[in-house]
């Protein structure tokens, strides 16, 4: 049923002064979306340093407390979990109240449990650890989340570019993170801490600066900003409003963007999470091991910009088999390369980013097009849920499944789930076409 004009004015009266200065003057909200990716540009170098804690020394911390390999991968799991949990939240959060609140909370209740998982090293307790990598992994989600951050007011040609400015920048910190494992360790040393507890020290910081950064810089709200904008169109297309707002989301669009972006996190998270005991296991030392995950943390995020043009050029679609393909041979490599060759895991764990970002990318390109603002943090709140979950499974899962049999098995899985990636993404799209 269509909106008398006199609602529809009201409604419009309705928007805050201070939003309707941008929604008025295209020119502003240009301005408005530069100020937006330098803010999330400068939180996600921060935020990157405290991603690359539990990814580099997580799985080796839980071994030296639980004294086996069996359980390494449950702190992966848990991380992902809690991110599950927080990305519910930001979402909600983002969708009621903006970008600024939702993603500065979220990395703060990331900070903590960083601080937590310090504290449970000191004091060796495995509880505090389980619930400390829940809460950690707070800053994960928010670390994703804040990729939406950068759409908000982009163009839509140029959405997938702007996914990948605030992505790339991630870069910086997560690079440096496990190249600064060493460092970390005797700093955490000097404090009577053990050397493990070093990188989540570096992580506490990074992601309670982050969260200050964009709750003092990230105003006004792009979110809202873009919220009132399209309110507005929306308002001024009288005649088509009923039909518009029916056939608003896209749900070809959204199913394919989660696929894509839930299984490609599995497979990352599962063969990343094993990797350091793997190399633990052929004699590589804690150097060795950061070295590995800062060039794969590099690969997950440096190519964006590339990865970003890509998807505007020939599609989210046809990047989306790209992502399957190159998952894939990451897969094969890890299976079948010699565990005692740096070269062989280098390259192998390189391709395994790479694979990701192609596809958190162009997954995340799919929902942004498929979803307008009225649902759209509140739909990238629940795909990041399911994102987080997919990844939870993959890391509790990844140590069994190298206990029981080898990190071959978990890679073969990880490369035939990859493979999947492909058939399930043509079948939605003859089911939804």
């Amino acid at each position: 049923m269509l909106e008398n004009p006199i609602a529809m004015e009201n409604k419009a009266q309705s928007l805050s002064p201070s939003l309707m200065d941008y929604v008025n003057v295209p020119e502003k909200q240009r301005q408005l979306h530069a100020k937006t990716l330098k803010v999330v540009i400068l939180s996600q170098i921060l935020a990157g340093a405290g991603l690359a804690a539990g990814v580099t020394v997580g799985a080796l911390l839980a071994k030296e407390m639980l004294g086996t390999d069996r359980y390494a991968g449950i702190p992966s799991g848990l991380i992902t979990l809690g991110s599950a949990a927080a990305a519910y939240g930001v979402g909600r959060l983002s969708q009621r109240w903006g970008r600024r609140p939702g993603l500065a909370i979220g990395f703060m209740v990331g900070g903590l449990g960083a601080i937590g998982v310090v504290l449970s090293a000191l004091l060796n307790s495995i509880p505090l650890l389980f619930i400390s990598m829940l809460l950690y992994g707070a800053g994960t989600a928010t670390n994703l989340q804040a990729r939406y951050a950068g759409t908000d007011l982009a163009l839509p040609a140029h959405r997938a570019k702007a996914i990948s400015m605030a992505m790339v920048f991630t870069t910086f910190g997560a690079v440096a993170g496990p190249n600064l494992v060493t460092l970390t360790g005797k700093f955490a040393t000097s404090l009577g801490a053990p050397p493990l507890s070093g990188p989540f020290m570096l992580a506490a910081a990074a992601y309670l600066i982050a969260g200050v950064v964009l709750f003092v810089f990230l105003r006004p709200d792009p979110f809202l900003v873009a919220k009132a904008v399209a309110e507005k169109q929306r308002l001024e297309s009288i005649a088509d409003d009923a039909k518009r707002l029916e056939n608003a989301a896209n749900k070809k669009g959204i199913i394919i963007g989660a696929t894509v972006m839930v299984l490609t996190q599995i497979v990352m998270v599962a063969i990343m999470t094993m990797t350091p005991v793997h190399m633990q296991h052929h004699g590589h030392g804690l150097g060795a091991v950061g070295i590995v995950i800062g060039i794969h943390v590099a690969a997950m995020y440096l190519p964006s910009l590339v990865t970003g043009v890509l998807v505007d050029k020939v599609g989210h679609i046809a990047m989306s088999y790209v992502a399957g393909f190159t998952l894939l041979l990451s897969g094969l490599l890890a299976a079948f390369g010699p565990g005692d060759s740096m070269a062989v895991l280098i390259l192998a764990l390189a391709l395994l980013g790479l694979g990701w970002n192609f596809g958190l990318i162009s997954g995340t390109a799919a929902v942004v097009h498929a979803t307008p603002p009225q649902i759209r943090a509140k739909t990238q709140g629940t795909i990041d849920v399911l994102i987080a979950l997919g990844g939870a499974s993959g890391g509790a899962l990844s140590g069994m499944v190298v206990a029981q049999s080898s990190y071959t098995t978990l890679s073969l899985a990880g490369a035939f789930l990859s493979l999947l990636l492909i058939p399930v993404v043509l079948w939605v799209r003859k089911k939804k076409g």
